[in-house]
């Protein structure tokens, strides 16, 4: 009997520490939960127009007069024709979990739709559409003379002395050519990416976790490896020779300047240190926004907001494609399909899950899509997959709108 009483005490007196650890811990704890559960299918829609509510995250100060869209509505085509042959419109914008879709046609509102429950109020997040942004703001930065592309990146950041980054140069980062090692599998647990994500869920530094990579996978500048912490060491570089934070100077160069309607924000760190390379959260109507400024060239209403020759620079191929080469080009932190010549010299921003920013200078089209598509990497046959597919969709829809 003693036995068991004392054997009870144990018991209890661990449920009281597991419970008083439970509570200190609870914001840890529920934000591990939503990494965990972050694209489950019953909840990866509602926590893309949230992610503010699990997340360490930091507004974007942003104050500007909103210009009112002017609409001038026309449909989409019904059916496009792709790689993998004739797909219904709107099969395929349900197939693949879009949220929202909205085309602009000289600066007009031409479609506009939001689908599964989302709206034009949501604050949908980018994921690497966010890399985009980040060019932005660093072509500026270039432009004013704070930042030099053949300088290495330590020479900015001392912490990536002795780290894989050293002597690495800013355009070769910006290129995701620097050759650091860092597995983005997103399926695999350990992969350098979801260690990265869990730094965010529970507290931790990126720019520790940056600085911390001390493997090469091969010398910088030879070949496109697309690696997301590159971005990361880009803010790092541009918060040093800014001394501004990558909210502060996005607000203060771009977003203030166009006027977006709704106040963004980033996903941080636990040291509020924005998470560059996925975490903005803006509105489809301001992602537009962003894109009409890159099709007019970096103007905003007729006033140039960004350097004209960086939107050339950043949007044409700068780096060496791999030996297994996807069909895309990569510029400054923007992608270029195949065949762009031939259609227009359309270029993206693309973010997983299927996050674009499609740009077609020729038609005078931006097309911006949100998405949840759990099967964004899915085979389709031929090697080819949604990203793919949409290149296809984006380019029907933007000469139907040019015909109509």
């Amino acid at each position: 009997m003693r036995i068991l009483k004392w054997l009870g005490g144990i018991v209890l007196a661990l449920v009281l520490i597991g419970a008083v650890l439970a509570f200190f811990n609870w914001e840890k704890l529920v934000r591990l939960n939503t990494v965990n559960t972050l694209f489950s299918e019953e909840l990866i829609v509602s926590n893309f127009s949230s992610m503010d509510k699990a997340f360490f995250h930091v507004p974007v100060p942003a104050e500007g007069e909103v210009e009112a869209w002017e609409e001038e509505p026309k449909t989409l085509p019904t059916s496009f024709e792709s790689a993998i042959g004739t797909k219904d419109m709107k099969q395929w914008l349900e197939e693949t979990q879009t949220t929202s879709l909205l085309v602009l046609q000289d600066g007009k509102i031409a479609f506009e739709e939001y689908y599964l429950g989302t709206g034009p109020d949501d604050l949908r997040v980018s994921w690497s559409v966010a890399k985009s942004f980040l060019s932005a703001a660093f072509g500026i930065a270039v432009n004013e003379g704070l930042i030099d592309l053949e300088a290495p990146v330590d020479s900015y950041v001392s912490d990536f002395k002795g780290s894989a980054y050293e002597g690495v140069s800013v355009r070769d980062v910006l290129t995701m050519s620097s050759g650091v090692t860092f597995n983005e599998d997103y399926l695999d647990f350990w992969s350098d990416i979801n260690k990265m994500g869990r730094v965010l869920a529970l507290g931790g530094s990126m720019d520790d976790f940056a600085s911390g990579l001390t493997e090469r996978t091969r010398e910088a500048g030879k070949v496109r490896q697309y690696v997301s912490i590159d971005t990361h060491v880009l803010a790092m570089v541009l918060r040093a020779a800014t001394g501004q934070t990558l909210p502060q100077y996005v607000a203060e160069k771009i977003i203030s300047p166009i006027g977006f309607e709704k106040q963004p924000f980033y996903l941080s760190d636990s040291e509020e240190n924005a998470f560059a390379l996925g975490g903005l959260n803006v509105t489809t109507r301001d992602y537009a926004r962003f894109g009409q400024v890159f099709l007019d060239n970096g103007k905003w209403q007729g006033k140039q907001i960004l350097p004209a020759g960086w939107v050339v620079s950043s949007t044409l191929e700068q780096a060496n494609r791999p030996e297994t080469e996807d069909g895309f080009g990569y510029g400054y932190q923007w992608w270029i399909p195949d065949g762009s010549v031939e259609n227009g010299g359309d270029y993206q921003a693309r973010g997983i899950y299927g996050q674009f920013i499609h740009i077609n200078p020729k038609t005078r089209t931006v097309i911006v899509r949100t998405a949840a598509n759990r099967k964004f990497r899915e085979d389709l046959g031929g090697g080819l997959n949604a990203k793919h597919i949409h290149v296809d969709m984006f380019r029907a829809i933007a000469n139907h709108m040019d015909k109509q």
